[in-house]
């Protein structure tokens, strides 16, 4: 492996752990968690940092590892379908972070496709996981409505530590 493959590793690692411990934050209510979705921050900064792979795999196994070790999220059908929405923003932001010209307005426009993207891949995995149960009324509150804090959150937090990160030289421009 190539020292910056390590490096990414290592990082990765560093994002499942923050993932694991932002909802702490939250005092585990339930509801203020799913407001804020303090589990989505080290996601989407992985895609940036990391990559589409990487961010794709810590999206995928951080709400899996906490369901199974804290029994938060319930496993079926919330862990489940945030996995799938969680790996679907840590693609999505690190493929296009990469694919968009280095401007501070790309790494807006990275992040807010992202978070669209996955909120659809959720309220796709909420549908088949549910059997149909899952009705638009419940995604459009569920990924919008009921999230709006989250998403401001994300909005302001996010492309800051980007943005901190790229002057400082802490992200490849490549790769």
């Amino acid at each position: 492996m190539k020292s910056i493959d390590i490096k990414r590793m290592v990082l990765a690692a560093l994002f499942v752990a923050i993932g694991f411990l932002l909802p702490f934050l939250t005092g585990q209510i339930q509801q203020i968690g799913n407001m804020l979705s303090p589990m989505h921050i080290p996601v989407l900064l992985c895609g940036f940092v990391c990559g589409p792979f990487w961010g794709l795999l810590v999206g995928a196994v951080t709400p899996l590892l906490r369901s199974l070790t804290l029994g938060m999220p319930p496993l079926m059908p919330v862990a489940a379908a945030m996995a799938f929405e969680m790996a679907a923003y840590g693609l999505a932001a690190g493929l296009l972070y990469r694919a968009l010209p280095r401007k501070t307005i790309s790494v807006y426009i990275a992040l807010v496709a992202a978070m669209l993207i996955g909120r659809v891949v959720w309220g796709v995995a909420m549908y088949a996981l549910t059997g149909g149960a899952f009705s638009m009324q419940a995604f459009l509150a569920g990924a919008f409505i009921n999230a709006w804090p989250g998403i401001i959150l994300h909005i302001l937090l996010i492309p800051a530590i980007v943005i901190a990160l790229e002057r400082a030289k802490l992200i490849p421009l490549k790769g």
